[in-house]
């Protein structure tokens, strides 16, 4: 059996929406943008611990793939044992307003079931 091939209209492929979604549209990436926005410059235990749902593993994957397009930072120092931190570069500043915007939007607009914690409190999210 053929696999049929489509040409994919080139203006699909750079449409802004989509492209947000494939950088940073995943599980975990708002999250870790959104805890280092919120207390600075973070350790990778100090994240996983806000983030206690993510694995090492897919924690390590996220930082990585948000450092390669230029929202966070990693700064290694030469130090036993080894100290590495993570904070957001002025790129990734630039989109936490809209990141807070949505946030925002979200409050208004879901209803927490009653059985669920909230995860962030309304303050969180003020100016």
């Amino acid at each position: 059996m053929r696999k049929l091939q489509r040409e994919v209209d080139p203006q699909y492929l750079n449409c802004p929406i989509r492209n947000v979604i494939e950088k940073f549209g995943d599980k975990w990436s708002l999250l870790v943008l959104y805890h280092l926005n919120e207390h600075g410059t973070l350790r990778f235990n100090e994240l996983h611990r806000d983030m206690s749902d993510c694995s090492q593993k897919m924690l390590s994957q996220t930082l990585k793939r948000l450092e390669q397009i230029g929202l966070i930072s990693r700064q290694v120092y030469p130090e036993v044992p080894p100290r590495v931190e993570y904070s957001l570069t002025a790129r990734g500043q630039s989109l936490m307003p809209h990141v807070s915007a949505l946030i925002g939007w979200a409050l208004e607009n879901f209803d927490i079931a009653p059985n669920k914690p909230i995860l962030f409190k309304t303050e969180c999210f003020k100016s």
